[in-house]
């Protein structure tokens, strides 16, 4: 799985440093990499490092910048890329294996965007399974978290909601879409 950056701005770095100090003394002993990060989050003033994550992975959607036109010249299909990812899927379109190429798993997860539908609010158990049709591993949490790292999904903030994010489906995986269909 890739390394998803998650920036943390604050507005008052002394009231940051404040926070941080008090939970330091606080707390026995030097801290786990998930304490100090649950204790940086706390500072920000987010809940925990969950709730932070949660926010930024929601509102990285509406940072992406958009493509300028010069981009936006047909770019050409991997067909080797197209086989590959085809072959992770049955013949009633349902993942039976998680690629090991991150390629591979970004045109698998665009696939299974198709098969979301659009402008519609789902509940967490409602994704789970959907997910859980559209795949044959066994993980579909993966596929989820995956799904919202990639800003494919968003979801809210206590990750009790998700929705679609609309976007324009890349080629290589359009063409297993179609050929799934």
């Amino acid at each position: 799985m890739s390394r998803t950056l998650i920036p943390l701005a604050v507005s008052d770095a002394s009231s940051f440093a404040k926070s941080l100090r008090t939970q330091l003394r606080e707390h026995e002993g030097v801290p786990s990499h998930l304490e100090l990060l649950n204790m940086l989050a706390r500072a920000a003033g987010y809940g925990n490092f969950q709730s932070l994550r949660a926010t930024v992975n929601v509102n990285a959607i509406e940072t992406l910048a958009p493509i300028p036109e010069s981009d936006k010249a047909a770019p050409k299909l991997d067909l080797k890329l197209v086989e590959r990812v085809a072959r992770c899927f049955d013949t009633d379109g349902r993942l039976t294996r998680w690629p090991s190429r991150r390629s591979d798993q970004i045109v698998a997860l665009w696939v299974l965007w198709s098969q979301f539908p659009s402008a519609k609010d789902q509940s967490e158990p409602e994704v789970n399974v959907l997910l859980r049709d559209r795949h044959l591993f066994g993980d579909h949490a993966l596929l989820r978290r995956e799904l919202c790292d990639m800003g494919l999904l968003s979801r809210t903030p206590n990750g009790g909601i998700y929705r679609r994010i609309e976007r324009p489906m890349p080629p290589d995986a359009a063409n297993v879409a179609r050929r799934l269909r």
